[in-house]
Order: structure tokens, then C-alpha cells, then sequence
């Protein structure tokens, strides 16, 4: 199978021959033609997995049969989680597109930088908007860009602009936008949140599940140590010695958590910098750059770095805090041990966070051997506050369906709209 034979000109070939791209990966062989042929996409889809590929190669081919939007306006508009994956989209969209015929517009706009060089940018209109939801709704009420054009919105990483807290100004957009347009979902995980915002949007939507092979790379190694919450910087300090001169990403709870690390390890000689959410764009593509230079030997970031950041030959990944999510541990450990080469990935586990390192395991179907540093022997008694509670609401065993399940039942009810529910798609047609 080639890019061509899914249904995209010939043009795009050079540009994806350049790319390195021989065959379509799984969810470009079934996303590509769907989303030419103009249905709505609810996918779950890894990073890694080729979807960006598999939106912005169709829209293209889209696009280059339409012309130019009017000025202050755009035909796409793409919704991601953070600035870190709209400049990610922005740059494959701008590689795709080299040598397409018509010259294609794309602009990213993320907070943290001027808005004022976005709005001149904007004023010619956009073919392709890519934005966080909170910097787009700036823009919008600066006049800058009008969003009743759009005729094909993407969610990207949809449980994640959930989890960052965007559910508010997700919904103002979608408020903002014509209803008579084509909607692409793509999901790592299915919280509820997800599932009430695909009703909301997708009508009669292709499903596609790619079923992950090798999910880890037999040359990542898993550690889980347990240690006292207060002796985690000190066994960080001992790794860091260990292993001298290599790198260390270590990801943390907090903006606070990443600041204190690294001011510690700083202080103990260790040349360690952060990445979190506080950080202006300046400094946070300082950040990254000076590690993936190896200027920097520790990088301590929240969840931010956890998906879409590639640093090639990292060596060792660190847990310092669990995440959140199960899904996420993922993420975060496939930072290392790629293309082949070796890594590990190190997992604090305190008294308080016992029961959620097992959840993690479990739904992520993992066997990993817990272990003790000599010097750093977790105390046998918990603490007091170990056997408090834990605040919140706590995932219940049966009570959330699981991703296949949601995605059967988005398949179950795609066959019965096309079955005798038609009604429904003439109804939206009238009220566009």
C-alpha cells in the first residue's frame, strides 16, 4: 500500500519521500481515506503512531481544491493541548505541503509569546489554525481571527486538553463554530469527560482502534524502588552519580516540585533545569533545547514533556512523582529507549503511592519487581498520612468501560445511523 493509492495526489510524494516515509502506518491507511471522503474520525491514537500524518496529509489534499480563506478567517482549525504540539503540527504540516501547487497558510498560536505578531499574521487568513483553546479565544475577542469559516475541526490529544483543564474553553469554541462541518477526535485514553464531548460532537463517525504492538521496546528497562517521600531527592542525587555524565529526564507532580528539585540538585553540583507550565515559550524552548544539546544533564519537567517531545538517545527516564493518569506512564517512559536503543526508566514508590503504582501496572498489564537501594530502604511502618484517604474521587473495578468497549459502541451506533437514521443527518443540514 502507498500514500497515493489511499487517495492523495501525487504531488505529496516528494515531500513524504524527503520525510522517510515508505508505507502508511496503520491509522493512516484507514484515516486518510475517511477523512477525504468527508465523515467524522474518532480514533485512539498513541503518539508514535502516525496521526498527525494521518489529519493533515487529507486536509491538504482538501484544501488544495478550495480557495484561500478571507482575511481574519480559517478553513481548519486544529485544538491541542499545548504549545510544545502546535509547533509539532505546525512544522509536519509546512514539510507536507512543500510542493503542493497552491501555497498553504498555517499558523500556530500558543500563549506565552506576544500576541501581537500572531493577529498580523492572521489578518491575510489561514488556511490552517493551530491553537491551544485559551491563546484562540484571546484572539478571537482581539477580532483577530473569526472562526464561522471553519469547515473541518481536530481535537488533538482530546483527553489531554480535558486533563489541563481546557473543558471551558473548549466548549466556548465549539460554540463559535458553524455547525455544517466535518469533526476529527483523535484520544489516547476515554475518561468520561472524552466520551460526553464525542456525543456532543461526532455524528456517524468512522472508529478506528489501533491495537498496540510491542507497546514497549524489549530494550527499556522498568525499575520501581521504593524509598520515604523525603529520602526521593537524595536517591535522585545517588542515580545521578551512578551515572555520571548521563542524561536524566525526571518528571514531577507540580511546577513547585520541578522548581525545588532542581534548585537541590543545582545546589549539589548537578546541572539541572526545568520544564513546566509557568516557563515563558522563550525559556521553555530554551529548556528543551539546551537538553537535547546535552548542554544539560537534568531536565525535571511536569506532564508537559510527556507527549510529543522527541530527545533522541535519552538514557534514563525517573518517575519522582506517579503520574495521574495509567496511560501516562506510558508516555513518559517511551521518552527513553527508542530507535532501538537502550534505557531505563526509574519509578519512586513512597507508602502513599503503593496502591496507585498496582493500578498502574495493572491496567498497563506490566510485571514489574519492586526493589530497595542499600542506603535508601524504605522504612517498614507508613507514615501516618500514608493511610489517610486519598482525596478525590477513586477509579472504581467494572464501574468504567474500557476503550475497546467505547469504541465498539461508537461502532454499534455508526451501523445504526446508517441503517435508519438518516433523518438526523438531513435535520443538521437544514440547520446549517
Amino acid at each position: 500500500m502507498s500514500f497515493i493509492s489511499l487517495g492523495l495526489s501525487g504531488f505529496f510524494q516528494r515531500a513524504l519521500d524527503e520525510q522517510g516515509y515508505e508505507t502508511p502506518t496503520a491509522i493512516q491507511a484507514q484515516a486518510i481515506p475517511a477523512v477525504i471522503s468527508g465523515r467524522d474520525l474518532l480514533a485512539a491514537a498513541e503518539t508514535g503512531s502516525g496521526k498527525t500524518a494521518a489529519y493533515v496529509l487529507p486536509l491538504l489534499e482538501i484544501l488544495q481544491s478550495q480557495d484561500a480563506p478571507a482575511s481574519n478567517r480559517a478553513a481548519v482549525l486544529v485544538l491541542v493541548p499545548t504549545r510544545e504540539l502546535a509547533l509539532q503540527v505546525e512544522t509536519s504540516i509546512k514539510s507536507y505541503s512543500r510542493y503542493m501547487p497552491r501555497r498553504i497558510t498555517s499558523l500556530a498560536v500558543y500563549g506565552g509569546v506576544s500576541i501581537n505578531t500572531q493577529m498580523q499574521a492572521l489578518r491575510g487568513g489561514c488556511d490552517l489554525v493551530i491553537a491551544t483553546p485559551g491563546r484562540l479565544l484571546d484572539l478571537v475577542e482581539k477580532n483577530a481571527v473569526k472562526l464561522n469559516q471553519v469547515r473541518h475541526l481536530i481535537l488533538d490529544e482530546a483527553d489531554r486538553m480535558l486533563d489541563l483543564g481546557f473543558a471551558e474553553e473548549l466548549q466556548k469554541v465549539l460554540g463559535l463554530l458553524p455547525l455544517q462541518r466535518q469533526n476529527l477526535l483523535f484520544s489516547a485514553t476515554f475518561p468520561e469527560e472524552v466520551d460526553a464531548l464525542i456525543d456532543k460532537l461526532l455524528f456517524n463517525p468512522v472508529t478506528i482502534e489501533i491495537e498496540r504492538k510491542n507497546k514497549l521496546p524489549e530494550s527499556l528497562i522498568q525499575r520501581a524502588i521504593e524509598v520515604d517521600t523525603e529520602q526521593r531527592t537524595s536517591l535522585l542525587r545517588y542515580l545521578l552519580s551512578q551515572h555520571s555524565g548521563d542524561q536524566f529526564l525526571v518528571f514531577v507532580a507540580s511546577k513547585r516540585a520541578a522548581n525545588n528539585v532542581a534548585i537541590k540538585l543545582n545546589k549539589a553540583g548537578f546541572n539541572a533545569d526545568t520544564l513546566h507550565g509557568d516557563m515563558s515559550q522563550i525559556d521553555r524552548n530554551g529548556a528543551l533545547q539546551s537538553f537535547k544539546a546535552r548542554q544539560t544533564q537534568v531536565l525535571i519537567a511536569t506532564d508537559l514533556a510527556a507527549r510529543g517531545i522527541d530527545i533522541p538517545l535519552l538514557p534514563f527516564v525517573v518517575n519522582y512523582d506517579l503520574p495521574r493518569s495509567p496511560a501516562d506512564y506510558i508516555h513518559r517512559i517511551g521518552r527513553t529507549a527508542r530507535a532501538g536503543e537502550a534505557g531505563t526508566a526509574f519509578s519512586f514508590i513512597d507508602h502513599g503511592s503503593d496502591a496507585h503504582f498496582e493500578l498502574i501496572v495493572k491496567r498497563n498489564q506490566l510485571t514489574i519487581d519492586r526493589e530497595q537501594i542499600p542506603g535508601f530502604e524504605r522504612n517498614s511502618t507508613p507514615p501516618p498520612e500514608a493511610l489517610q484517604p486519598t482525596k478525590g474521587p477513586q477509579p472504581i473495578k467494572g464501574k468504567r468501560k474500557s476503550k475497546k468497549d467505547k469504541l465498539r459502541e461508537a461502532a454499534e451506533r455508526q451501523k445504526a445511523a446508517e441503517e435508519g437514521n438518516i433523518w438526523l443527518a438531513a435535520t443538521r443540514k437544514n440547520q446549517g
